[in-house]
């Protein structure tokens, strides 16, 4: 395992675009690893360490006072056991299954998980909040934890592990480990475009540089206590989620074009600003990962993957849709079969739609930098 003082070459920034096959072919998530490590020839990665919304978010808004929750059935559907856990989904997440595919551990724990072990700090934690974003205002009216009290967890965290490993371990896993940040996605959706919080005081493109000013910010900020992976996802097409469909698609509930443009232009700058600050932080390795563009294609060729519906979510149809973003143990229109729905309900995909879309990712990483 590289110490955190030993010098590594200095490393390229990747940007990852998807090109899509007819059928799906899913290849094992350890591919991940040669993604990671790039350059670096330890190949290890001790832990996996997440931020940012529910795409990462493992249950950490289980315990808060607030609405935006995931652990009530029929979340958890398909998860181990039938347990809503607080994952948005019917089963594992994105944050799991990257923690999986490296080899860390099946199932990546929130920090506020009040059964949380010590021997769990290690492998790492995910401080991600449903909900969450990059502005301050997205956490806030939510009543859930921003991006800057994520940070200030993962600092308690360090702390934490320092007492568990000791320091000179604890710091060799952080330098060691894989940072993975999920932002944007709710500052565009909830903030902008459903409560307009924020579009009498911003235009599009001043709010996306300002919310791309924050994640560079935050990047810089994480570099600055010892991580030197750090993978940021991109905004999924926002318009195409089924809430959009229904209250920005007109009649036949096309994808909201205004929304995903928005989305676009964030991904677009955030990449751009990513390479730069990759560019200009010494043995840096910061990784913009394209998540629009996967999952815009299993929405438009649904039957090379498999999937019948990704217009409405298995547990979202109906009025569902306009009424609420998340699940109701109350909705009586939950789907019988999971694996046919892209959507588990109106904004985050099942689990069968998370394993598809990371799988193609590191396919396609496969193909260009292996």
């Amino acid at each position: 395992m590289l110490a955190p003082q030993t010098s590594l070459g200095k490393m390229e920034f990747f940007y990852v675009k998807i090109h899509y096959p007819a059928s799906t072919i899913l290849l094992p998530l350890s591919i991940l690893l040669l993604f990671c490590i790039a350059e670096a020839s330890n190949g290890t990665i001790p832990a996996v360490i997440a931020f940012g919304d529910s795409i990462l978010d493992t249950g950490n808004n289980n315990n808060l006072k607030t609405l935006t929750k995931c652990n009530v059935p029929p979340y958890g559907r398909n998860f181990p056991g039938g347990i809503a856990t607080g994952r948005c989904s019917d089963g594992k997440i994105f944050s799991d299954l990257v923690a999986s595919g490296v080899g860390v551990k099946d199932l990546l724990p929130a920090y506020l998980d009040p059964n949380l072990q010590d021997n769990d700090l290690p492998t790492g934690v995910s401080f991600a909040s449903a909900g969450s974003g990059l502005d301050p205002l997205t956490a806030g009216i939510q009543s859930i934890l921003s991006i800057t009290d994520q940070f200030h967890l993962f600092e308690e965290y360090t702390s934490k592990l320092k007492r568990v490993v000791g320091e000179e371990k604890a710091e060799a896993i952080i330098f060691n480990s894989l940072f993975v940040i999920s932002s944007g996605n709710n500052d565009l959706a909830i903030t902008y475009f459903i409560l307009h919080l924020r579009s009498l005081q911003y235009d599009v493109s001043s709010y996306t540089s300002l919310l791309v000013s924050r994640a560079t910010k935050f990047a810089k900020d994480l570099y600055g206590l010892g991580p030197r992976r750090i993978a940021f996802l991109g905004t999924i097409p926002i318009g195409c989620v089924p809430f959009f469909r229904t209250v920005e698609g007109g009649l036949y509930r096309a994808c909201g074009e205004d929304s995903n443009q928005a989305a676009n232009m964030f991904n677009y700058k955030l990449s751009s600003e990513l390479s730069v600050l990759n560019s200009s932080l010494a043995n840096a390795t910061i990784f913009y990962l394209d998540v629009y563009n996967p999952l815009l294609a299993l929405i438009q060729n649904p039957q090379g993957s498999g999937f019948e519906e990704t217009t409405s979510g298995c547990c979202g149809t109906g009025e569902i849709e306009v009424t609420a973003l998340f699940c109701n143990q109350l909705n009586p229109f939950t789907c019988p079969d999971t694996s046919k729905y892209l959507f588990w309900d109106s904004a985050h995909p099942t689990e069968r739609a998370y394993r598809i879309l990371v799988s193609q990712i590191l396919q396609e990483y496969g193909k260009n930098f292996s």
